[in-house]
């Protein structure tokens, strides 16, 4: 995800002039301005077009329109002049404003000149767009700049009292939901679906569905081409952009990620670690997130990982695993938000709807989250933008920003929602890689096995083992309740599990598949060695700390009693 810039310039001209209320004049900087087609910028959002200290320069395109906003709070005459340039001979621009068009010829000057315009009636108070188009003269050179703009100057009765944005950042406020939970609640999953209606998933829009407080996981428009599924979590410690900075102990590490997601480091957001798939999501389509955290108070860190349930499969896909220092909590702080992250279309309008949230605590139950609290950025609450709300809307909550619309809510108020008996049905076994992933399993097993790094008996059921020692009472029955020793390993060997001082009894139909096909080969007294592929182990599940997931699982198993069912 990208953040745009708080730019380092105050301003203070613009700032101080303009708003004069002897004369309802009021003065919005060029650099304000908003370009279709879009102008070209880079990652911090600068550009030729807008310059955060001169205003408009280097405009060329006829084809190119500037589009400017404002807030009338009363009506009557208004007039707008431009402080214009260029060193061109004859050329004009067009200014429209309240459905009236007027044509203005560019001074050629090497100073700024004001070209006054208007006056036009405003009749009804609201947010009106001013927007410029170029009319440059025919005989004037392709290259030749249509005029230089440093600023507009609004007049009149309407002007009084007027707003709009002031600052070089052009992004729409980013807003958020943020969903209370008991601290006694410990959340070890959150689910959440999020619908972009159609003609709201413009450029540059970031989805968040599931925030918790180390990382975010949502859906991104990066381009015309291609859109994200994102999933990241942050460091632990203090430095906000140079992930280089960052000492090892305080990096989050990558645990594992799904085919074809790719996996790397952000940072001047905080820094930590970040995973993408390229997929092509699409506007009117409800897309489910969920989210897991699986603490270690032992070690002080905890594993969060990312789901994303693809529709047209109908299965979860893993998008990544990360291992989080310094934690060892539970989800807290969970939170979903809209953000236009590059301000070259702040001007659109965005909205999505946030839907049916549940958690599961350490115990196995669901529960939903029924309410909401609205928060804002910086912008937002500095009032730079009016363009901004969320609320309920058919049982679902919803944020939008942009398109100059009057603001619908203000910053802490709290929305709900009637709770529903939809709880999520996660089924990770049968997942979008499965088919893959069994068979880059069966590679690494026969590998291992003509390498000599491993040894076998034969297998059933996708499961290989080699027994150990034959025992000499009954086989094994999936309906029965084992006393067992065992030792637990995967593939790089080490041991993630194992009994110790003494054994360990549990229903076998209530373990892994791996266990329940595998162990049936082994009679009472007997020892096996089970082979597991992913699938028939913890699949696409993050467990513990030493089981990525997708892990091949190794077991020693010694069965020292087997009792029975009740008939």
């Amino acid at each position: 995800m990208k953040r745009s810039i708080h730019y380092p310039f105050l301003f203070l001209l613009f700032l101080a002039t303009n708003k004069l209320s002897a004369q309802n004049l009021f003065s919005i900087p060029a650099f304000t301005g908003y370009a279709t087609p879009l102008e070209q910028t880079n990652e911090d959002d600068e550009g030729d077009l807008f310059n955060s200290k001169t205003g408009v320069q280097n405009w060329r395109d006829k084809n190119q329109r500037l589009h400017y906003y404002c807030y009338l709070k009363n009506t009557g005459k208004l007039s707008v002049a431009l402080l214009l340039k260029t060193e061109a001979t004859g050329n004009h621009i067009k200014v429209k404003v309240a459905g009236k068009t007027f044509d203005v010829a560019v001074p050629e000057n090497s100073q700024f000149v004001k070209v006054k315009t208007g006056p036009v009636n405003i009749s009804t108070p609201g947010f009106y767009e001013i927007e410029i188009s170029g009319a440059q003269n025919q005989s004037a050179k392709s290259s030749s700049v249509i005029a230089d703009i440093q600023s507009l100057e609004l007049s009149g009765d309407a002007a009084k009292d007027m707003h709009a944005n002031l600052k070089p950042r052009r992004n729409a406020a980013s807003v958020h939901l943020m969903y209370p939970l008991a601290d006694t609640a410990k959340a070890v999953a959150f689910y959440n679906e999020v619908t972009v209606p159609q003609n709201s998933d413009q450029l540059y829009s970031y989805f968040m569905a599931c925030g918790f407080a180390r990382g975010y996981f949502g859906m991104q428009v990066n381009s015309e081409t291609e859109r994200r599924i994102i999933f990241s979590v942050w460091d632990a410690g203090n430095e906000a952009v140079d992930r280089n900075k960052v000492n090892d102990e305080n990096r989050v590490k990558l645990f594992g990620k799904g085919e074809n997601v790719i996996a790397g480091d952000f940072g001047n957001e905080g820094t930590g670690g970040h995973s993408h798939l390229v997929y092509n999501w699409k506007a009117g389509e409800t897309y489910k997130f969920y989210v897991t955290a699986l603490p270690d108070s032992a070690t002080n860190s905890t594993i969060y990982t990312g789901y994303f349930f693809i529709p047209e499969l109908q299965k979860w896909k893993l998008i990544a695993s990360f291992k989080s220092p310094k934690d060892g909590k539970y989800l807290t702080h969970l939170y979903s938000f809209l953000e236009d992250f590059w301000g070259v279309n702040g001007n659109l309008y965005r909205k999505a709807y946030y839907n049916n949230q549940w958690i599961r605590t350490e115990n196995g139950d669901w529960k939903p989250l029924t309410a909401a609290t609205f928060s804002c950025d910086a912008t937002g609450k500095a009032l730079d933008r009016l363009d901004f709300g969320g609320g309920t809307e058919n049982n679902s909550f919803y944020l939008w920003n942009g398109g100059f619309k009057n603001v619908n809510t203000k910053y802490g108020e709290r929305f709900e929602r009637i709770s529903t008996t939809e709880k999520p049905n996660i089924d990770l076994y049968k997942n979008a890689d499965s088919a893959s992933q069994t068979e880059s399993d069966k590679k690494l097993i026969f590998d291992s096995i003509a390498a000599g790094k491993l040894d076998t008996t034969g297998s059933i059921n996708g499961v290989f083992y080699k027994l150990l020692k034959e025992g000499d009472g009954g086989f094994v029955n999936v309906n029965d309740t084992l006393t067992v020793n065992y030792k637990g390993w995967i593939l790089n060997g080490e041991t993630f599990d194992a009994t110790k001082d003494k054994p360990a009894t549990f229903p076998l139909n209530k373990l892994i598949k791996g266990w329940q096909y595998g162990l049936v080969k082994c009679k009472k007294g007997g020892k096996i060695r089970l082979i597991i592929p992913s699938a028939l182990g913890y699949s696409i599940r993050a467990r513990a700390e030493k089981i990525p997931p997708n892990s091949i699982l190794l077991f020693d198993v010694e069965v020292l009693d087997i009792k029975k069912p009740l008939q």
